[in-house]
């Protein structure tokens, strides 16, 4: 068995990863139709990044699917509808934002959340906000009471600003 498992053995626990399938995705709701929430990155980045509240559906396959905006100084926007899976650290894009507030929809392969990516929110998001302790949010409200006080209470390391 493996250290921190429920009583699983290591073949159990392997069979199950094996076993995953992803539940189909849910169409997401229009960009921006929800209250933006808005979570800290890093203090070297001067783009904003929010998460659309109407958007953020924990799901039984234990992927987390949110509407993500990213906002740069200037006010250009990019939005796109991704999903993290906690128990293996990857993040996937399913839809992009158009300007007339709808989607195009082109599902992108599974990819590993680096800590030190260019890409660094997802490894926020990961952490901070949608899988504390890589175990994922088990409900909307969850999710949301972790974005608004800037971090989840039961995520690894620091307390979060705030507190």
């Amino acid at each position: 068995m493996q250290p921190g498992n429920t009583g699983k053995s290591d073949w159990e626990l392997e069979q199950e990863k094996r076993d995953w399938r992803e539940a189909n995705m849910p169409a997401p709701p229009p960009p921006g139709s929800g209250e933006m929430l808005t979570f800290f990155v890093s203090s070297a980045s001067d783009y904003r990044f929010y998460i659309d509240a109407a958007s953020l559906a924990p799901g039984a396959d234990g992927v987390i699917r949110y509407t993500l905006i990213v906002r740069s100084p200037l006010g250009a926007e990019s939005v796109s509808y991704e999903g993290i899976r906690c128990e293996t650290r990857e993040v996937r894009a399913y839809a992009y934002g158009r300007a007339d507030r709808s989607w195009s929809v082109h599902p992108g392969p599974w990819r590993r959340i680096e800590e030190r990516s260019v890409q660094r929110w997802h490894y926020a998001l990961w952490r901070e906000f949608f899988c504390p302790g890589g175990a994922p949010i088990r409900s909307v409200a969850e999710g949301i009471d972790a974005l608004k006080r800037g971090g989840h209470p039961n995520r690894g390391g620091a307390p979060a600003r705030g507190y």
